[in-house]
C-alpha cells in the first residue's frame, strides 16, 4: 500500500537512524493495511502521520555523583506518545541500551497495548542510558534524584503517570517519587509500581507475568486445551519471568528455562523458584550460582549461544515465554521452537520476536500471542493503582487478581474478534492492532486536529 509506505519513508527521513522503532511502525502498519483500505476517514484526518509522530519528546542530561566523587553524565528521555484515551502512561528504563529509538518504539507500542485494555490511558514511555548494576544505593538514590530535577515538571496524576521497566523496580520508584514529592510538595499518584507502603497496589509486581500466562491460557482454551502438564521455555530472569514462572506453576505447567545477561539456564525438571527469586531478588546475583545447589541443571554462558539465536529457545518445550528484551527470539530461534514441538508463545517482553520470527510463527499456525496484547497485565494493573490511589483505597490481591484475569480475557477476546473479522482468525498480531488503531483513531477524530 503506497501511503503506508511513503508514511514510513518519510519516517525515516526525518526520525533517521532509530531501527527499533521503524520496526514498530512498520508492523503495525502494515498489518492495518485492510482497515485503512476499507476507512477513507483514517487517510483524509492524517491519523497514520499524526499517531507515528510523539505529541512531546523530552530529552535531557543527567549528571550525577558516585560514591568516589567523580562526576557522571547520562541521558534521559520521556516520549509522550499519545493522549487520545487519556494520561501518557508507560514505564521508565534504565538500561546502558537505552536511545531515542528504542524509547519511541516502546512509547509507540504502548499507544496500542494501553488501547487495549479498555482503560481510560494514553501511550508514552521514558527511561536513561544509566546502568543501576553494580551501583550503591546511594549512587542510585542520586542519579533518580537528578532524573526527577528534569522530569517532575512534564508528569503528574492526570498528565502522565510514569512506572518500572528493565532496571526500575520500587527502589528507583522510591527515590524519584520521593524527589517528585520533595519537588512539588504533593503526595499524589503521579507515579505505579509504589510500594505498598505509600500508595502501591498488591499484584502490581506479578502483573506482567501473570498477565501472559493467562493470555497464553486463553489462547489454548479457545482450542480446548490448558496450559496443565505443558513445559514451558521462558526468558529473562526479572519480575515479569519470575512471575510467569510462579503463574505456570500454579496453572499446572512446568517452566524449565531462565535466563539472564550472563547467560541460559535449563533445569529439565522444572525451575527452583524459590531459588531464583533468592537469587535475582534477594541477592541480585548472576543465575550461574544456581547450578551450586542444583548440579543437574546446565548453565550455558552467553559465549556459548549459537550464532543465529538464543540458547534458551533450543530446547524441547511445548510453549515459549519470552520475558526478556526486544528482538531476543530470531528467525532461526523461532524455526527451532516449532522443530522441538513448540505449539504457543506468548509475549511478555516488549517486542520480543524479530519480524522474521513472528512470520514463522504465523505460518506455522502455532498460538501467538503478541506482546502488546500477551503483556498488557502491567499497564492494566498500574491504571487500576491509579484508581485506588484516586478514591484513597486499597483492594486486595484477589480483588486486583480477578480484575487483571478479566482484563485479559477482554483483550484476548477483542484481538480475536477483530482477527475473524478481517478474515483471519489465527493472527492475533492483525486483530490487536486493528482493534487497538480503531480505538486510538476513533477518539483522535473525534478531538479534532491537535
Amino acid at each position: 500500500m503506497n501511503y503506508i509506505h511513503s508514511t514510513i519513508a518519510q519516517l525515516k527521513k526525518t526520525s533517521p537512524a532509530q531501527c527499533e522503532f521503524y520496526q514498530a511502525v512498520e508492523e503495525v502498519l502494515e498489518s492495518l493495511e485492510p482497515i485503512l483500505e476499507n476507512t477513507p476517514d483514517y487517510q483524509t484526518n492524517a491519523i497514520i502521520e499524526r499517531l507515528v509522530e510523539p505529541e512531546r519528546q523530552i530529552m535531557f542530561r543527567v549528571p550525577w555523583v558516585d560514591d568516589k566523587g567523580n562526576i557522571h553524565v547520562n541521558k534521559g528521555y520521556r516520549i509522550e506518545f499519545n493522549s487520545a484515551l487519556g494520561p501518557y502512561k508507560g514505564g521508565l528504563r534504565f538500561h546502558p541500551s537505552v536511545n531515542a529509538s528504542i524509547i519511541k518504539f516502546l512509547g509507540f507500542e504502548q499507544i496500542f497495548k494501553n488501547a487495549l485494555t479498555g482503560l481510560p490511558i494514553g501511550g508514552g514511555k521514558g527511561g536513561s542510558n544509566f546502568d543501576p548494576k553494580g551501583r550503591s544505593d546511594g549512587e542510585i538514590m542520586r542519579f533518580c534524584q537528578s532524573f526527577m530535577n528534569e522530569l517532575y515538571r512534564h508528569i503528574g496524576p492526570t498528565t502522565d503517570v510514569p512506572a518500572g521497566d528493565i532496571g526500575v523496580g520500587a527502589r528507583e520508584i522510591g527515590y524519584m517519587f520521593g524527589q517528585y514529592k520533595r519537588l512539588t510538595g504533593r503526595y499524589e499518584g503521579a507515579f505505579t509500581g509504589k510500594s505498598l507502603l505509600w500508595g502501591g497496589s498488591l499484584a502490581r509486581k506479578e502483573a506482567t507475568g501473570y498477565g501472559a500466562v493467562y493470555f497464553a491460557n486463553y489462547m489454548l482454551q479457545e482450542a480446548n486445551d490448558t496450559l496443565e502438564g505443558k513445559r514451558c521455555l521462558v526468558s529473562g530472569a526479572g519480575n515479569v519471568a519470575i512471575y510467569a514462572m510462579e503463574k505456570l506453576y500454579q496453572l499446572g505447567a512446568t517452566p524449565i528455562s531462565c535466563s539472564d545477561s550472563g547467560g541460559t539456564l535449563y533445569h529439565e525438571s522444572g525451575i527452583d523458584l524459590a531459588l531464583i527469586k533468592q537469587i535475582k531478588e534477594g541477592d541480585r546475583a548472576s543465575l550461574a550460582s544456581y547450578i551450586d545447589s542444583h548440579p543437574d541443571a546446565r548453565f550455558i554462558p552467553r559465549a556459548d549461544y549459537p550464532e543465529d539465536g538464543h540458547a534458551v529457545w533450543r530446547f524441547n518445550a511445548d510453549a515459549a515465554f519470552p520475558c526478556a528484551t526486544q528482538n531476543e527470539l530470531t528467525q532461526a530461534d523461532a524455526q527451532a521452537l516449532i522443530a522441538n514441538g513448540c505449539i504457543l508463545v506468548s509475549e511478555g517482553a516488549n517486542m520480543p520476536a524479530t519480524q522474521d520470527a513472528i512470520n514463522v510463527f504465523l505460518d506455522a499456525k502455532i498460538a501467538y500471542g503478541p506482546g502488546k496484547a500477551a503483556n498488557a497485565g502491567g499497564v492494566a494493573t498500574s491504571q487500576l493503582e491509579m484508581a485506588q490511589n484516586a478514591s484513597m483505597q486499597t483492594w486486595t490481591f484477589e480483588e486486583v487478581d480477578t480484575k487483571l484475569q478479566q482484563i485479559m480475557k477482554n483483550i484476548f477476546d477483542t484481538a480475536s474478534s477483530t482477527a475473524k473479522e478481517f478474515g483471519q482468525p489465527n493472527n492475533l498480531v492483525l486483530g490487536a492492532n486493528i482493534a487497538a488503531f480503531r480505538r486510538v483513531a476513533d477518539a483522535m477524530i473525534e478531538q479534532g486536529v491537535v
